[in-house]
């Protein structure tokens, strides 16, 4: 099994498995925006014209972890809808962002509904 398909694996494993309850968090949370920024950057490499990414914070879920993939430790989990552009006039994504030591971003994955 390939890095990415161990990953996506342990992304559905986790959620799944995370206890710890989610709760909604505000624009001006760190993991939030540190989502939100790698996830444009990400975004940005297919559409070098998009300009904005914009979080749900009504669906956002932000959950506290304590696991690991492999050897990697996994502290925060966050979930929600995000627009690209503008919420008014695209449809919304899911996505899935993966926080490990220190606030550092180690996976955000987009996928249409």
């Amino acid at each position: 099994m390939n890095k990415l398909a161990r990953l996506t694996y342990a992304v559905a494993v986790l959620s799944l498995l995370l206890i710890t309850p989610s709760f909604s968090q505000g624009s001006n949370d760190p993991a939030v925006e540190a989502c939100r920024s790698t996830g444009l950057m990400a975004l940005k490499e297919r559409s070098p014209s998009l300009k904005d990414l914009i979080f749900d914070m009504e669906t956002l879920a932000v959950s506290k972890a304590n696991t690991m993939i492999e050897d990697i430790p996994i502290r925060t989990v966050i979930m929600g809808e995000a627009y690209l552009e503008r919420k008014e006039t695209g449809k919304s994504q899911r996505f899935v962002c993966l926080i490990g030591e220190k606030g550092k971003v180690l996976l955000t994955f987009f996928t249409t509904q």
